[in-house]
């Protein structure tokens, strides 16, 4: 059962439609921009927001930190909910880090004022300096 933001007979989408249909970044214009700057890949390929994915590419796309390396297994054209959206391609992206071993930030309450000499020994503590 093909849907309506299913293209027909597999055929090619943008790649930034592509990626931000699939909720692999919020907005079409992160997508445009990570194209833009040279963070999406098409089969080994830097790629510009207007170039046409289609089915059995793989993208590589790095965003928010972390690389994702995807399978295209369905073209899309509208943005789709999440458990359809992760139909539409096959994840091999490596498993993020574990909490443990990203670094802890430090937050401060707003107008606390410029950390004491106590706070800072308190601070390089915990990032283990």
């Amino acid at each position: 059962m093909a849907s309506e933001a299913e293209v027909p007979g597999g055929g090619t989408v943008r790649v930034d439609s592509w990626i931000w249909s699939v909720r692999l970044t919020k907005t079409r214009s992160q997508a445009a921009a990570a194209c833009r700057a040279g963070h999406v890949r098409i089969n080994g390929d830097r790629v510009k927001p207007a170039h046409a994915v289609k089915q059995g590419d793989e993208v590589r796309l790095r965003h928010a930190g972390r690389d994702r390396i995807v399978v295209v297994s369905r073209i899309v054209r509208k943005r789709v909910g999440a458990p359809v959206a992760v139909e539409c391609y096959v994840d091999n992206s490596p498993p993020p880090p574990p909490r443990e071993f990203t670094i802890p930030i430090a937050i401060r309450d707003r107008g606390a004022g410029r950390p004491t000499k106590r706070d800072r020994r308190d601070l390089d503590r915990l990032q283990g300096f």
